[in-house]
């Protein structure tokens, strides 16, 4: 007897299939969205961690174009879809600053307006973090910057070792500040011969605690210079000093203050032993290096016989270079989250340490939902 088909019947529907919607649209499963990664910058050099994070994840750099027009505005044409996915948006900052920062806000709100699920923006070294305080009449421009992010479309931020741990407090949304540390003493175990007989220095008495975290996690003495050659960041530069003094009337003064005495810099004095050491200087930034080959040249009086200078965003403005070369200073190692090839150019002393690793884990634990603790593990409060 023939066998009789018949129409599949509502029941015997595989449930595997995916239902269809009005007009032939397929349902999106929002929870099972991907991610792309992209790059906002519009100079070569400047991609170049990107492609180093992409290379480690084993993913393609999204397609898109950042630049300028003739008149200078920034245009920015994402090239596919992102609907659902979580973006991940790397910046790096070169010396035009302020153009990065555009390109950074036009990406962002071009990526929220086509209905991007979250967007994550890799900024490691934040700019404008030296602006966090309030100077005389001037502003917190790094708040600023925090609102604008937001007010984009960001949702969550990666930054390394920002200038003050405080800014996190700027933002509305999560920040993870990560750590170069774990690089910077790496390097030191390696690269260093006879690391052993080295004293960690702070070139500041607010860098003491940076310091103090290095030496204790190498097992090595501490050393701090004070005095003159202090960071420029001085409490001169504050708002104790306004309003400005009263001015005498013919009425009412008001209340008297007590006379404030004047600060007075005692001379350039290093708490601790160097003698005969290898002096380390640690710190977060490294721009104008005035202070760095002052601090070089004392230590070389102290007695130190080599002095190296750890730092995690290598900026290294002006003539920087140059006055690195013709200084006391045997070598400067900086990570690549700012670029510098054409510093290095100028000066064999610069060494780069890589820190695309521990960006692209970041990117892959908050894609997936994991814990960012185990990039944090033996990380000091202080560091």
């Amino acid at each position: 007897m023939p066998i009789r088909r018949f129409g599949a019947h509502k029941s015997l529907v595989s449930h595997s299939q995916t239902p269809k919607l009005s007009y032939g649209y397929s349902k999106m499963n929002v929870s099972k969205s991907g991610y792309r990664v992209f790059s906002a910058n519009s100079t070569t050099a400047c991609t170049e961690l990107a492609k180093k994070i992409t290379e480690r994840l084993g993913v393609e750099l999204g397609k898109s174009v950042v630049y300028q027009e003739s008149n200078r505005e920034t245009r920015v044409d994402v090239k596919e879809s992102v609907r659902g996915q979580d973006i991940f948006i790397i910046q790096t900052i070169p010396r035009d600053v302020n153009t990065a920062i555009m390109e950074l806000l036009v990406m962002a709100y071009a990526l929220k307006t086509s209905c991007a699920k979250n967007i994550i923006g890799v900024i490691p070294y934040f700019p404008y973090s030296k602006q966090c305080k309030m100077r005389k009449r001037g502003s917190i421009v790094c708040k600023l910057l925090a609102s604008m992010l937001a007010k984009a479309g960001l949702t969550h931020i990666i930054t390394m070792d920002l200038h003050q741990k405080e800014i996190q407090g700027f933002f509305s949304f999560p920040v993870d500040n990560l750590r170069a540390s774990p690089y910077l003493i790496q390097y030191i175990q390696e690269e260093i011969p006879d690391y052993r007989n080295a004293v960690i220095v702070a070139k500041s008495p607010s860098a003491a605690k940076r310091a103090q975290s290095y030496a204790e996690r190498l097992r090595l003495g501490l050393a701090v210079i004070h005095g003159e050659a202090q960071c420029s960041e001085s409490d001169m530069a504050d708002g104790r000093h306004s309003p400005p003094a009263a001015r005498t009337t013919s009425g009412h003064t008001g209340l008297e203050l007590p006379l404030m005495m004047a600060k007075e810099k005692p001379p350039i004095t290093v708490v601790g032993d160097v003698g005969g050491r290898i002096a380390i200087i640690v710190d977060d930034i490294i721009d104008d290096v005035e202070d760095f080959v002052a601090a070089a040249e004392i230590l070389k009086e102290r007695g130190a016989y080599k002095i190296y200078i750890m730092a995690t965003h290598g900026l290294l403005s002006a003539e920087a270079p140059r006055l690195i070369e013709e200084s006391a200073i045997d070598e400067v190692v900086v990570t690549n989250t700012v670029p510098h090839e054409v510093q290095k150019l100028q000066c064999p002393k610069i060494k780069t340490v890589d820190v695309s690793m521990i960006l692209a884990e970041a990117i892959r634990r908050i894609h997936n939902g994991e814990s960012m603790a185990y990039l944090f593990r033996n990380i000091t409060v202080d560091d």
